[in-house]
């Protein structure tokens, strides 16, 4: 070959390659020497707090709300970022001036005992809200958590520590936990005014394991808590008869317990609510709840309740809506196995939960409808999350 066809085949191989970094676009969400995952909007904010957390991802969320009235964080919000830098180290958190956007770089998830850890929460939002992180952060710390929470225990935006106790806590031990996760109320809190108090405690473990849930099995019987905080105890037991007129025309094996809060232990607002949970031949938990209001009538609030339960029911699969997100959540951190589960129909958030969950570990969900039973099937494989961060690895 000649120098010149040389020279020529060199420099079309230089214009090649100047072309080839002139197409190269920078990673969307690079800032600096940074990557962030970037969302928009406040969905799902705490799940995504918690897969950051868990996935050592830092990510950036911007336009909170900058369509509303109040645009920004919200105080339950800022609340739990607050609870998130108590309970972890080496947390990174830049909020905007505005409050429209925030970047978050993850640290470790430390854990931490009674003494150090009590938290005055909101009582625009449920103790529930800042619990149900913890369920999924707690496991995977590297000491034992415990919280002392104080506030609103029941609403009806997010579960209430009476359900998280008898629902959550024994779905998270089909993943294998050894030791009991505690919740215990010491205080009824009723909104607006709240003053309840709640002790939740959370062992670590260091793997899960993977589940197959795909038997429904019949319901053999019904358990609930109707509840009173500063007003008649007649409305518990009007609350129970109610429900159960509607209960014991499917099923006669049905107890609802009441309980009246008075004194010191009752909050700082007269309140109510009832709380029922299905379990059937296999040991699936099917749950519904409601609180009541000034202008809610114990007889018709009973039957409503009732009736969101045979909703969930009839809805079919293992679990409830409000707790399909922590099932699937659990499957992908699983190990290198494939785990499988049945569920009705998947709800808006658990759609949004099934996104991040492959954004941020890679994990992507079989999904296969049966229009028979009117279930979905879901099935994935682990990305083997373990905690490498506890202290006892036996």
């Amino acid at each position: 070959m000649s120098k010149k066809a040389e020279k020529l085949k060199q420099m079309e191989q230089a214009l090649a390659a100047s072309r080839a970094a002139q197409s190269i676009k920078p990673v969307a969400g690079t800032i600096g020497k940074t990557q962030y995952i970037s969302f928009k909007g406040s969905r799902n904010f705490r799940e995504r707090i918690v897969c950051s957390l868990l996935s050592t991802k830092p990510i950036r969320i911007d336009d909170i709300r900058t369509t509303s009235d109040q645009p920004g964080l919200k105080d339950y919000e800022i609340s739990f970022l607050r609870l998130v830098d108590k309970i972890t180290n080496g947390t990174e958190l830049q909020i905007n001036h505005t409050g429209g956007g925030l970047k978050f770089k993850p640290g470790i998830i430390t854990g931490g005992s009674v003494l150090d850890i009590i938290h005055d929460c909101p009582t625009t939002r449920s103790i529930g809200y800042f619990i149900e992180p913890l369920l999924r952060l707690g496991p995977f710390a590297k000491n034992p958590l415990t919280v002392v929470f104080q506030g609103v225990t029941n609403d009806d935006h997010d579960l209430s520590v009476d359900l998280i106790r008898t629902v959550s806590i024994p779905l998270l031990k089909k993943f294998g936990m050894e030791e009991d996760i505690e919740i215990k109320v010491r205080k009824r809190g009723a909104a607006p005014g709240g003053g309840g108090e709640v002790l939740f405690k959370c062992p670590i473990t260091k793997r899960m394991n993977p589940i197959q849930l795909l038997d429904e099995g019949k319901i053999k019987r019904v358990r609930g808590l109707a509840y009173t905080t500063r007003c008649s105890p007649q409305i518990a037991n009007r609350l129970v008869e109610s429900a159960k007129s509607i209960l014991n025309k499917f099923i006669p094996d049905v107890f609802i317990y009441t309980d009246a809060f008075k004194g010191k232990n009752s909050g700082n607002s007269p309140g109510f609510a009832l709380s029922l949970l299905a379990e059937s031949t296999t040991g699936c938990l099917l749950s519904a709840e409601l609180c009541g209001s000034q202008s809610s009538l114990p007889e018709e609030m009973g039957k409503h309740v009732a009736g969101l339960l045979c909703q969930e029911i009839s809805g079919g699969g293992v679990v409830d809506s409000a707790h399909q997100s922590l099932m699937l959540l659990m499957m992908a951190l699983c190990p290198e196995d494939v785990s499988k589960i049945r569920l009705g129909k998947l709800t808006p958030y658990t759609i949004e939960c099934l996104r991040l969950y492959r954004e941020f570990f890679g994990v992507t969900f079989k999904i296969v409808a049966e229009p028979e039973t009117k279930t979905v099937l879901l099935s994935c494989k682990g990305i083997g999350y373990q905690n490498l961060s506890r202290k006892t690895l036996a």
